[in-house]
């Protein structure tokens, strides 16, 4: 956004009767005035005096009228522009060249590699990004954020996602490539140790973090083993830390978790144990990214940027586990073996393939059936997909 403010005047004061008077040069207001002042001391006669006083006196107040309106549009015009210079932005970067650079907000949690890798490599920075990462407890949160627009993007489960642009102007725009065989088996279900069989878990308390797609993957994993939802009690908590606690008291009877930390974490409760992982189910979790529609609209270019930027930092976090495990455990105290654990099962591939679309057309079915959505809507309409066309042409299905 570029603000123009110019004054351009050409003024003629004749402050004398009946004498030439000199010509007034353009140094600025503060000469104006002096030069009128002093013409209008020396150059009038003295039955003339009075008049020319009062007329130099008029126009003098004329004139700080008129620069104090332009002073105050100035301000009004900074005061827009430090506003407008906020989240999800295009800014001209002096050190570019003065080319444009996207600035945004980044929702992200302490166990994603690829958003810190990017920023602290300066991949982001290569791309014309200019990221401030703002954590959360769950992606879930992330996405939730984008509704008091604390952030710009977010990534998360179809669950999240789908909630999210059912009820708001935002769309999908990539997935992250990650339902696999092999990340589904990174979420596990931790039982009170007197549990031995799903068919136990018939009547019991079991954990879920609201907003997330647990309840699903509970609804799926129960009815392969001949329990109904309607037959145990879910209990809404805020994340995984609260899950643990609450297990190891008896609080709740099960919980989903993943990641090498949590699993590590649970398993060492004397009072739980693992009962399956999400691999034994159909549940394959897509991850996504999801921005506001304006945004995407007004800053294609930018976004075309910031996926490649991604794609190029998993391809970095897959290429260097030693050096992401290092950046992981400054920053956020992961430990570097955990890390190393999660990075193989966990690659990101930017795109959106035919598996990703299933996926969102299965869940978004159960979430209307369950009126976890309350109204339905079309799932073409929210997914973005020209961004990823022009990045990754290759990557990209086409919509039926």
């Amino acid at each position: 956004m570029r603000t123009y403010t110019g004054q351009h005047a050409e003024q003629t004061d004749h402050a004398g009767v009946g004498r030439q008077t000199e010509p007034i040069s353009a140094k600025g207001r503060a000469g104006l005035s002096t030069e009128r002042t002093d013409c209008a001391y020396h150059a009038a006669p003295a039955a003339n005096t009075g008049v020319a006083v009062q007329h130099n006196r008029r126009q003098r107040a004329t004139d700080d009228r008129h620069w104090g309106r332009i002073l105050l549009a100035l301000a009004l015009t900074v005061s827009l522009l430090a506003v407008l210079a906020g989240c999800g932005k295009a800014a001209a970067d002096p050190e570019q060249g003065g080319a444009a650079k996207l600035k945004l907000k980044i929702a992200d949690i302490s166990t994603n590699s690829i958003f810190r890798v990017a920023k602290s490599k300066g991949i982001f920075e290569k791309h014309g990004i200019d990221a401030e990462l703002v954590s959360f407890a769950t992606p879930a949160e992330g996405v939730n954020s984008l509704f008091i627009k604390q952030v710009d993007v977010a990534f998360g489960a179809d669950f999240p996602l789908l909630n999210a642009v059912s009820k708001g102007d935002y769309s999908i725009f990539a997935s992250s490539g990650t339902a696999t065989d092999l990340s589904a088996s990174e979420w596990k279900l931790f039982v009170r140790k007197e549990i031995k069989s799903a068919a136990e878990l018939k009547g019991k308390k079991l954990s879920f973090s609201r907003g997330t797609f647990v309840p699903y993957l509970w609804d799926v994993y129960l009815g392969q083993n001949g329990v109904k939802l309607s037959e145990v009690k879910l209990i809404g908590q805020g994340g995984f830390d609260e899950a643990y606690v609450a297990l190891k008291k008896g609080e709740i009877d099960g919980a989903w978790v993943y990641g090498a930390v949590l699993n590590e974490k649970f398993a060492a409760l004397a009072e739980a144990h693992e009962l399956a992982d999400m691999s034994q189910t159909p549940v394959r979790l897509g991850n996504g990214l999801i921005a506001p529609n304006e945004l995407l609209k007004n800053n294609k270019a930018g976004f075309v940027a910031f996926v490649k930027a991604l794609d190029e930092a998993s391809a970095y976090v897959q290429a260097n586990q030693e050096e992401t495990a290092d950046i992981m455990y400054k920053q956020v105290k992961q430990p570097k073996e955990a890390t190393l654990k999660d990075l193989p099962k966990n690659p990101w591939k930017i795109g959106f393939t035919d598996k990703a679309y299933n996926g969102y057309k299965e869940q978004k079915k159960y979430m209307v059936e369950n009126k976890i959505i309350e109204k339905d809507f079309d799932l073409n309409s929210k997914l973005n997909l020209d961004i990823l066309r022009e990045a990754f042409p290759d990557r990209v299905i086409e919509l039926k």
